[in-house]
């Protein structure tokens, strides 16, 4: 794991300069460092590195192929990197280390633009082809690891954190008005969108081809989500259950090689258990970790892991979480890069701090409500279905506007607003922060140009055949990668932690979106419906397959105390060019607990663009 930073173009950056912006990243690479520039200085890759495999000098980044024409500085792991080698051998590669750097090099010089399709793993990549004057960056196909990209007319910098980026005196620190309403509909900032004006995130599953001396970027897919292949609709639980324990067998065994200590973040619930399964039979003796916290029994999964830990005979540790003080926020919120409303980023940089002291890699679940079905809103989902189905048009439409009068926060509002849309529209009210109403109420600016939230989730629903098949594109493509997998990223490498999720295994996610029917995966009483067939036959009869407990905090109650006073000082000075203080005011009102995470995501918000500069 690490961190990369780099440049191309006409318009070099200076040496102390490139190293600066690496060394903003120390966190996620604190063994070794590294610098490359090409011989005319149009070029410079720089990299932090977190040694995982091939703790030697060997591992060494930016590395080189033999000829010195190819060099590559990447962030992440290779996972199938030693079957890729083996084919690459048999076409007379011979490799010089253990590194799964050096396959990517091989595979380039050996596939050249498609070498891509034959690397597995989570990674963000720079390559410069010196023969070519080429420069090429790529993202893994779930986008477990980022990248950001500013590009001029004369050059194209890189980063895999945004901090870095500030670093450069000439960067403009602009806020980008399009992406700010996308914050505030989500809570986080999705796709290839930025909230500083001129920087864009590259997808995951793409690869930009940069023209050095041209200037020239040609951006292209080497994945794509697949859809549901019709010729598996009458395939059965068991059948597919047994096709789901063979590739999360594969795809763990992969995931457990390291030259580091390693352990698996075990909450108790159905997706990290299958994981401790899956660990606890490739590997004699594994580590598992649970977190408790101390007097929020109602947070505290501890009893399950447990449970879970001795079915399996793992080495198993229970770290007390401390109590999370007001003043972590700033330090998180520096870390972020962009605002992230989500919350429960506090506990997981919690956990990351603490497994750090006993592990340097940690394998998770994450992945597994997006692909089986695991959140509410795919029942919610089902529901709609059945609603537009047997209510006529008119009479949805009468009671759909009725509910937007109700009050932002309040428990049901959007599935009522979803009632009177049609089709795809219905899933654009789901897990909405705030809608266009309130936006408008409370912007003191809008973009006038762009795709709107509510848009960008029609696009996002394309492929699916179905409403939950739409829903699922939707998170899988945005939520996941701009929430879920963001939270957990910064969070880990704050801490110089390695996390793994061995559910996000391409030929996983390929067999969830392809082979596995609506009915197997949700219904109006049951989720995740095939992970708990699995589950049956492998985890402890006795654990509950039907709790669900999100990893969170109690923020309603954090709310009532210090917390809320200060959040409710730092709206009170929000910018006014920005915002209306009024609207958010309001928010203050009555029940706070109806809107203590719009309340969080606004003043991480406003921390934000207070820590980094940031204007109109």
């Amino acid at each position: 794991m690490c961190g990369i930073v780099g440049f191309a173009g006409r318009e070099p950056i200076a040496p102390e300069s490139l190293a600066r912006m690496r060394d903003t990243m120390t966190h996620r690479g604190p063994d070794d460092l590294g610098l490359w520039y090409s011989a005319d200085g149009t070029v410079g890759l720089a990299q932090r590195r977190l040694s995982i495999i091939d703790l030697s000098p060997g591992g060494h980044q930016p590395m080189a192929d033999a000829a010195q024409r190819v060099h590559v500085s990447f962030n992440g792991e290779i996972y199938n990197f030693k079957d890729v080698r083996r084919e690459l051998e048999s076409r007379g590669h011979v490799f010089h280390t253990s590194s799964d750097t050096e396959v990517i090099l091989a595979a380039y010089r050996e596939w050249s633009d498609d070498f891509l399709r034959h690397l597995a793993g989570m990674f963000a990549l720079s390559l410069y082809d010196d023969a070519k004057r080429v420069l090429y960056l790529a993202r893994d196909r779930a986008g477990e690891k980022p990248l950001f990209v500013w590009r001029t007319p004369t050059r194209i910098v890189f980063a895999s954190e945004l901090k870095a980026l500030f670093t450069i005196a000439e960067f403009p620190r602009r806020l980008n008005v399009q992406a700010l309403e996308h914050y505030l509909a989500f809570g986080y900032v999705p796709r290839d969108l930025c909230i500083v004006n001129g920087v864009t995130k590259l997808l995951p599953g793409s690869m930009l081809r940069y023209e050095v001396d041209s200037g020239n970027a040609r951006l292209s897919r080497y994945w794509e989500l697949p859809e549901f292949d019709e010729r598996n609709a009458s395939r059965t639980a068991d059948d597919l259950a047994d096709e789901l324990h063979e590739l999360l067998r594969e795809a763990v065994s992969r995931q457990m090689i390291a030259d580091v200590p390693i352990g698996v973040l075990l909450s108790g619930g159905i997706d990290s258990s299958l994981v401790t399964a899956m660990a606890a039979a490739a590997a004699p003796k594994v580590r598992t970790f649970t977190i408790t916290f101390p007097g929020h029994r109602s947070y505290d999964e501890a009893p399950f892991a447990r449970m879970v830990a001795q079915h399996f005979g793992t080495e198993h540790i229970e770290l007390p979480a401390e109590e999370a003080t007001i003043g972590l926020l700033p330090a998180l919120v520096r870390q972020y890069d962009e605002p992230l409303g989500d919350s429960s980023a506090i506990p997981t940089y919690l956990v990351s701090r603490l497994i750090r002291k006993h592990a340097t890699v940690a394998l998770g679940g994450d992945g597994g409500d997006e692909l089986f079905g695991g959140y509410p809103q795919y029942v919610w989902v089902h529901r709609i279905d059945a609603v537009h189905r047997l209510v006529p048009a008119p009479l949805r439409r009468l009671f759909g506007g009725a509910a937007r009068m109700l009050p932002v926060g309040t428990r049901g509002r959007n599935y009522f607003v979803a009632i009177g849309m049609n089709g795809t529209q219905a899933l654009t009210r789901t897990s909405l922060f705030f809608d266009e109403d309130w936006r408008a109420r409370m912007l003191a600016t809008h973009s006038s140009s762009g795709t709107t939230p509510e848009e960008l989730r029609m696009e996002l629903a394309s492929g699916g055949h179905t409403l939950l098949q739409s829903m699922q594109r939707i998170d899988f493509r945005s939520y996941m990668v701009d929430d879920i997998l963001v939270k957990v990223d910064r969070a880990s490498m704050l801490a110089s932690l390695e996390t793994r999720a061995p559910l996000l295994d391409p030929s996983i996610i390929e067999f969830a979106f392809r082979c596995v029917p609506d009915h197997i995966k949700v219904n109006l009483r049951e989720r995740k419906i095939l992970l708990r067939h699995l589950a049956g036959r492998l985890l402890p009869k006795q654990l509950d397959l039907r709790r669900k407990q999100g990893f969170s905090i109690p923020l309603d109650a954090w709310l009532a105390g210090e917390w809320g006073l200060t959040m409710r000082g730092v709206l009170a000075e929000a910018d006014r060019d920005i915002f209306n203080r009024d609207a958010i005011a309001r928010l203050f009102d009555g029940n706070m607990g109806n809107y203590s995470h719009r309340i969080y995501a606004l003043t991480v918000f406003e921390l934000w663009r207070r820590e980094y500069n940031i204007t109109l």
